[in-house]
Parts: structure tokens; sequence; C-alpha cells
């Protein structure tokens, strides 16, 4: 770890624009929101965060002890006075926009509940931002899933088409059109704040315990000593760390928070190289090869009955590389390799924080120019 960087100087990450800056979060307890409450933190955002509790146990909020990091509040944003609550007194200058029902097997359930999260709850969210004078910008996280998936065997630009199979799908789509009418009615003129969606494809990484996804599937399984049923091995899905999409939604709040807000208002992927973008089967393998003794045991069974999920979906990040100077850090076997370390440090009983840090260290390591990607393990620390 020590030859990458140090986690105490991340703060001066992305220009040290985000020390001292208020930033509201919602969603923090969730995945993916958990690892940017802690990388905004040690880059010393003033951070208030909004969520539901955490759906899961254990959670990397829990593990992570997250709430020690940042005024952490619990509200629905479903509940436009309990988040206005929730948000009152803070006066952000960024908000960063990621609750969200997130897995599409369990919008086939709650498709009301899928539409009224992603969709009215982003609305209040954007009533947030508009009523507030202190807000620079917003970024609103949705999903590759977002687009009209013709099955194409090359990636998604952010001018395609919208759309859904589903209604997870369709409500990220909503989600966009959201964004899109707050961005052109009240956040194009010059005194206003600008609005950027993110897309980012299948993200991988430790603290996911979510039902329905791979990797949080696999994890439960082999801590159960009981084999794992693979539901559609032969789907293609673009695979990528957490913290690949995260670096991106960060260079674009760092541009928000600064001078060029224009040149980032609008949409973004944030997606995997092609040599990511593979099926679900092999990931499996390498997850097992990884993992080593005591790893999962696979069942490949597909289900024709099985509600629909996209066979095949990639991302074109074409935008993101030329104007923002992202991309992608870590290929597939990198990726696992990070992920499969922090489960095996959290059995041990790890500083699940510390670990988390230290690899939020080590990536933030890997955007430094002309860093060089050491061994493979290495990036335990």
């Amino acid at each position: 770890m020590d030859a990458w960087t140090n986690p105490g100087e991340l703060s001066s990450g992305f220009g040290g624009i985000f020390a001292g800056r208020r930033v509201l979060l919602t969603g923090h307890t969730g995945f993916k929101g958990g690892w940017l409450a802690l990388w905004l933190h040690a880059l010393g955002a003033e951070l208030r965060a909004v969520s539901l509790p955490p759906e899961t146990s254990p959670s990397l909020f829990d593990l992570a002890g997250v709430a020690d990091l940042c005024d952490s509040r619990f509200a629905d944003i479903n509940d436009a006075a309990a988040l206005r609550a929730a948000v009152a007194g803070f006066a952000p200058e960024l908000i960063v926009h990621m609750a969200a029902q997130a897995i599409v097997r369990d919008s086939y359930d709650t498709p009301v509940e899928t539409f009224a999260t992603n969709v009215v709850g982003t609305a209040n969210v954007l009533e947030i931002a508009r009523q507030s004078a202190s807000v620079r910008g917003v970024v609103v996280v949705t999903s590759d899933k977002c687009y009209e998936n013709n099955e194409w065997d090359w990636g998604y630009r952010e001018v395609d088409p919208l759309g859904g199979s589903d209604p997870y799908s369709a409500s990220k789509a909503c989600t966009e059109l959201v964004a899109q009418a707050y961005r052109r009615s009240y956040f194009s003129a010059p005194d206003a704040a600008r609005l950027a969606s993110v897309r980012a494809g299948n993200v991988i990484g430790g603290g996911d315990w979510a039902a329905h996804r791979l990797i949080p599937d696999i994890v439960r399984a082999t801590a159960a000593g009981e084999d794992v049923t693979i539901r559609n091995p032969a789907s293609v899905r673009p695979w990528q760390h957490v913290l690949e999409p995260l670096s991106g939604y960060l260079m674009i709040a760092a541009r928000l928070l600064g001078d060029d807000r224009d040149a980032v208002s609008g949409a973004w992927n944030f997606g995997p190289d092609t040599e990511s973008t593979v099926p679900v089967g092999e990931v499996c393998a390498l997850f097992a090869r990884l993992w080593g003794e005591g790893g999962p045991r696979f069942v490949m069974q597909s289900n024709p009955d099985a509600p629909h999920e996209a066979g095949l979906l990639r991302l074109d990040s074409t935008k993101a590389r030329l104007h923002l100077g992202w991309r992608p850090r870590l290929g597939l076997a990198d990726a696992l390799a990070l992920t499969t370390d922090w489960y095996r440090a959290q059995a041990g009983g790890a500083d699940m924080r510390q670990i988390t840090l230290d690899q939020i260290a080590a990536y933030a390591g890997l955007m430094q120019p002309r860093a060089v990607l050491p061994e493979t393990d290495m990036l335990a620390g």
C-alpha cells in the first residue's frame, strides 16, 4: 500500500476542491453510497447524508462506521416533508443523489414502489436543489439500464434512446427524463445550478449484500457452505469495480463546484473496457480461482421462466474519456481481486473502514499521471 499512496493524503485529491465543501449525499446506507461517503469524507467534504436505514445486515454502512463520518439522517425521499426536514439548515453546495430502488428482480415484485422511489423520489431531491440558493451542482446517479436495450454488440452512447422492458429499467429511463426536465427548466440560467446525470454498468466490490446480485449471492452461499445457483450464465454484462464509476462521478462533481460547470451539464457514461464485458459464467470462474481454497461451488441453471433481464448491454464512455480524461484503471481480474480481498478480510474480522479506505487510496494512486498498475496482490494492502 505504501508504494501507492497513503489514505491520509486523500484530501488533496481532485485538486483539493472538496475540502470544506458542503455536500448532500442521498443513499449513503447503500453499497455505492457507502463507498462514496467514505471517499468524500477522506477528501475533506462536510457531508450530510440522507437515506433509509440499511436494508441488509451486515452492511458497509455498519461495518465501516459510515454514520460516524458524516451528519447521517434517516428519511424516505418519497416523503417530501421528511426529506426537507432532514436537509433543513445545511445549505449544500453540491448534491449527489444515489438513493434508489436498485434491484431489477425486486422491481417485478414492487413496480409501484420502484417507480415512486426512482421517479418521484428523484423529483423531491431536485426540488431541494431548485429551492436552495447555495447549490452549485447536482449529480443524479442512474444506470446503464436506462437505455432502450436492443441487444447491440456496440456500446450505448449518451444520445441513444432511453427505455426499458422491465419496471426497474423503465424507472431509470424516467429518472433520466426527470433530470433532463429539471436541467432544461430550472438549471440552465446563468446563475442557476448545473445538473449532470451519470450512468454505470454492473458494479462490484466489497460491502455489497443486496439480494439478487451475483457477487453478494456468491459470498452468502460460500459463507454458508452452499452451492451457488447461477440463473443466467450466458448473459453478458459490463463489469467494473465500484471505484471506477465513483471516480467519474467525483470528476463531474469537482467540475460542478469549480468554474467549468457548463461543460459537464448533461448525461455521462462510465463503463469498463470491452475486455471487462464478459458473460456471468466467466466472472464466476474467475471469482472462484481468486478466492482459492474453500471458495464457491457453482450450479449453472438457466431458468426460461425467470423474469426478463437483458442478455447483452454495453456502454460507450468515449465522451468521458475525451472531455474528462476519465478511463478505467482496473481490468476485470483486478476488480475481482479487490472484491475477494475485501470479503475475505471481512470474514477474518478486519477493520473494514480501514480496509475500504486503503482500497480507495490505492485506487487514487492509480489516478495519478503515469501511474503503473502493480501486481494484483498489492491491491490487498
